[in-house]
């Protein structure tokens, strides 16, 4: 089914293929520029980057933990890395567990491609998507706000959205 819903969303060169091993370096990099927030601490620039890799080593941890069945893309434009997807098909939704792009590949619609895909997907499996999105991110709230997505769930650093197909129960 994957495969089906990659060729039909992706376009314009836009890929995914499972993450490698050999990506880690590319994963590292990508997680290091989207911490802004973090870079604006007044410390040394050594603390900052140790902090960083720390959290970068949190969250993978806790990614493995609570969604063991995980599935880790590097999303490419003409095979070139530009990003990563981060999806799990559970028993009772499709959650959306990360999407990270690098800079230049921002604010030109391939994020949306791939979340029209997600909701194509979940609706074909009559399951809710689900995403967490942090109360800061306002460009990827509009976004998903703009395709549909709920405010289910709101908390203190972010808030879990959902999207329902017409098809699709809430669970």
């Amino acid at each position: 089914m994957l495969v089906f819903l990659f060729e039909k969303f992706l376009s314009r060169g836009l890929g995914l293929r499972p993450a490698r091993t050999s990506d880690k370096g590319f994963l590292e990099n990508l997680y290091r520029s989207t911490r802004h927030d973090l870079r604006l601490l007044d410390a040394e620039a050594d603390f900052i980057e140790t902090l960083i890799e720390q959290q970068h080593h949190a969250r993978t941890t806790g990614y493995g933990e609570r969604f063991p069945d995980a599935m880790y893309f590097v999303i490419e434009i003409s095979k070139e890395s530009i990003g990563q997807i981060v999806i799990n098909f559970g028993e009772n939704e499709v959650r959306l567990i990360d999407i990270s792009l690098i800079s230049s590949a921002r604010n030109k619609g391939y994020g949306k491609s791939l979340i029209e895909m997600l909701q194509y997907a979940s609706s074909a499996v009559n399951a809710p998507l689900r995403l967490s999105v942090h109360k800061q991110n306002m460009l990827a709230r509009d976004l998903y706000q703009s395709l549909g997505f709920q405010l289910e769930q709101s908390g203190e650093i972010s808030d879990v959205m959902v999207w329902v197909s017409e098809s699709a129960p809430v669970i």
